[in-house]
């Protein structure tokens, strides 16, 4: 039975992924943070957790001795590193914070592995928002863009895709980097513009609320579904030559596109309730995101199952059903 260690388990990403590695038979192990509030920090995992199908242990990776007391423990064949700091905008009013997790955690995490369980193969969550507004003359962004991060967030994603390549190249480690674009569920934080926008559309529909504010309506984003994402991580770390893989739908839509369907599968127009409100807008704005995932979709045989329109479909229905109706 394989072994693999989860940093971020109890996020959209990581829930996933544990439900798929406990479904191929792994012994699956995940980190998480204390919180004050521990009875809503595993929300998303519970099922698993009730039925005694994980294991959690208390770790951080701000806290290298604790990944080292982790990683002595479990000697993980794969370690999945999802755990940030990957709020965009809140990378601006935290950037410290974010530095010190979603940039130097990643190094924690690369030398605690080296030092007490070299044999692990390492997947780390790197991002499209590295690219920041760089595109390729046909328009996609793929693993030869060059990197021109515009948020805290895509400069701490950028250290960590790099130090990963350096301990690969330097040590000989077995890690990779999964350039994913943006990818939601009914698990997405509601603070994440898809599922705000579905959720505001739901309670809108209800009569429970009146308007919704938004910023920028006209950037685009390549956005795909968290499953199929978890499945390409997966995926990477079956292969035995450590890698780079953009993982992307390869079809753009604005917010703007993003309100005008989840509004109009309701019954509603988008126009009549959300608000631009400058608040929302990034001090630095991205303002364009589509990837080519050619590269993986050869190597790795992986192909998406959803659609921009089935992923929304998905989300609306989780809360219409969460609101009763």
């Amino acid at each position: 039975m394989k072994k693999a260690l989860i940093t971020g388990i109890n996020g959209q990403d990581g829930s996933y992924l544990a439900e798929l590695l406990v479904d191929k038979g792994y012994e699956v192990w995940g980190i998480v943070k204390r919180n004050s509030v521990s009875e809503t920090q595993t929300t998303r995992i519970d099922h698993l957790r009730e039925k005694n199908l994980i294991n959690l242990e208390y770790a951080d990776l701000t806290d290298m001795a604790s990944l080292v007391r982790v990683l002595s423990m479990i000697q993980p064949d794969e370690v999945y590193n999802l755990a940030a700091q990957s709020h965009v905008r809140i990378s601006f009013d935290q950037p410290i914070y974010t530095a010190n997790v979603t940039g130097v955690g990643t190094l924690n995490m690369l030398e605690a592995v080296r030092l007490v369980s070299p044999h692990s193969k390492v997947y780390q969550a790197s991002s499209s928002e590295m690219f920041g507004n760089t595109i390729d003359p046909d328009g996609y962004q793929r693993e030869t863009t060059q990197l021109n991060p515009v948020s805290p967030y895509g400069c701490a994603k950028v250290f960590s895709y790099n130090i990963c390549r350096n301990y690969r190249n330097s040590y000989g480690m077995k890690i990779w980097n999964g350039i994913l674009f943006n990818h939601e569920s009914p698990r997405r934080g509601t603070n994440f513009v898809t599922n705000k926008v579905v959720k505001a559309a739901v309670r809108i529909s209800l009569g429970l609320q009146t308007k919704l504010q938004l910023g920028n309506l006209d950037a685009t984003r390549d956005w795909g579904h968290a499953k199929d994402y978890v499945e390409a991580m997966w995926l990477m770390l079956q292969t035995d030559k450590p890698n780079d893989y953009v993982c992307a739908t390869g079809v753009s839509h604005s917010v703007r596109d993003l309100c005008e369907y989840t509004f109009s599968s309701l019954g509603l127009d988008f126009k009549d309730y959300v608000e631009v409100d400058e608040k929302h807008f990034r001090p630095e704005e991205l303002e364009n995101l589509k990837g080519d995932s050619n590269k993986m979709r050869k190597d790795l045989s992986w192909e998406p199952k959803y659609t921009f329109e089935t992923m929304l479909d998905e989300m609306i229905q989780y809360w219409l059903d969460y609101y009763g109706k």
